[in-house]
């Protein structure tokens, strides 16, 4: 298909990034919705687009989603409508369906059990070809799940696709605290603090005020509260045990990752022109933003969602 060109309007990676997600709205209806108990006694809420009678009838595709986003976002709706030829599921991580999890742990960029589980559910009602879709975060989820489950996975995953990765997750929060990026930082730091402060109140003995008021970043945030709460040291060791390219030589089912050069939220570590690996395909445009890819003659879908479908398609 065609590479991706941006509107004359959309003139570089930050408006590329912020309009669609500010001003792009795709109400899809969902068939049902389900709230997933796990085994450490959590829950995680899911959407179901079922276009089938059963999940055995058709290919289903799973969905996830990028940094304080959830299964109701736009790239997500998108994707799901533009491929009305399978079923599909879109999750929320633990706290980000509206409702705050239960346990001290939430989610963060390498908790591929979370999506394991929610794989395996699908795999036990019946399903027997699944395609992954993952934007940003939820891209490097996927593909370090792929990596990490190389043969079980190449048992019903058929094909992945994967946008606006933060492949080198240390580089990659290097580059957002540049002040071009303090508009995003801002946002996504304010509602995991709220989802935090109120953890809080609940695990007082484990995330106390003085925690709190010492953090000024995102970087701060995985150095004092994502790090530590999930069994690592700090920041850098989280970003370095989580960054999926240290996963992509090990996928052996065909993934497709999408990667625009002026995304502002990207390291050019996460831009590598090649990917050692016989399944792994990278693409690189030059423009397109962050989970952004609007496109000049918009109909309704973006570039990564008519990029994604003929992925999955065969091209």
């Amino acid at each position: 298909m065609q590479a991706y060109r941006a509107p004359l309007w959309l003139p570089d990676g930050h408006t590329q990034s912020i309009y669609p997600a500010l001003f792009r709205k795709i109400p899809l209806t969902h068939s049902h919705s389900e709230r997933m108990e796990l085994p450490d006694g959590d829950f995680l809420d899911v959407d179901w687009h079922m276009r089938s009678e059963a999940l055995h009838e058709k290919p289903l595709l799973i969905v996830s989603h990028g940094l304080e986003g959830s299964s109701r976002r736009h790239y997500v709706t998108g994707l799901i409508r533009a491929m009305p030829e399978v079923n599909a599921l879109a999750w929320n991580y633990r706290s980000c369906s509206g409702d705050p999890n239960r346990n001290l742990r939430f989610y963060h960029s390498g908790a591929t059990d979370d999506l394991d589980f929610v794989i395996q559910q699908a795999v036990a009602r019946g399903v027997k070809d699944i395609y992954l879709a993952g934007f940003s975060l939820g891209g490097n989820l996927s593909l370090i799940w792929l990596g990490e489950n190389a043969k079980k996975a190449s048992q019903f995953v058929r094909k992945a696709v994967a946008f606006s990765v933060p492949l080198h997750l240390s580089s990659s929060s290097q580059q957002l605290t540049r002040w071009e990026n303090r508009l995003y930082t801002h946002r996504f730091l304010q509602t995991l603090l709220e989802k935090v402060t109120e953890k809080s109140a609940r695990y007082p003995m484990d995330i106390t005020p003085s925690m709190l008021t010492s953090i000024r970043s995102l970087y701060d945030f995985d150095n004092v509260i994502t790090g530590p709460l999930h069994g690592f040291k700090d920041a850098e060791e989280y970003y370095e045990r989580n960054s999926s390219l240290y996963f992509l030589a090990d996928i052996q089912v065909p993934t497709l990752i999408v990667n625009a050069k002026n995304d502002p939220f990207l390291s050019q570590e996460c831009l590598p022109e090649q990917i050692d690996s016989d399944f792994v395909r990278i693409e690189l445009p030059d423009s397109g933003g962050h989970c952004g890819f609007y496109p000049r003659n918009y109909r309704g879908q973006t570039w990564a969602e008519q990029r994604a479908a003929a992925w999955f398609n065969g091209n």
